[in-house]
């Protein structure tokens, strides 16, 4: 079963952290992607592979390094709320400061 043309929300983000969705950042993605009861996936290439958002081992395993545009997609009632609130999360660097990263 596919449902590849069903994704009711879809974006782009650009991953900033110095150390790329690495443990911290990691951790915090699949937090709040877990506050959504949508189905929440995330790539580092538009063509995949695609990893659930919501397991820690598998986003910390796909090691996606600083500079990648992640591609985000859900779907579910909450689906648009949940890709906006993960593209927020990025964009505030994970809610880290600089010196934070530098520890």
């Amino acid at each position: 079963m596919t449902e590849e043309n069903t994704w009711t929300s879809e974006g782009t983000v650009e991953i900033t952290h110095d150390v790329g969705l690495h443990a911290r950042p990691s951790v915090k993605l699949t937090k709040l992607a877990k506050r959504f009861s949508a189905r929440i996936e995330i790539a580092a290439d538009p063509e995949g592979p695609w990893i659930d958002a919501k397991s820690i081992v598998k986003v910390m395993g796909a090691k996606i390094p600083q500079g990648t545009i992640l591609q985000l997609r859900a779907i579910g009632t909450d689906a648009q709320p949940a890709v906006e609130a993960l593209i927020d999360l990025v964009n505030q660097n994970f809610e880290e400061s600089q010196d934070a990263q530098s520890a």
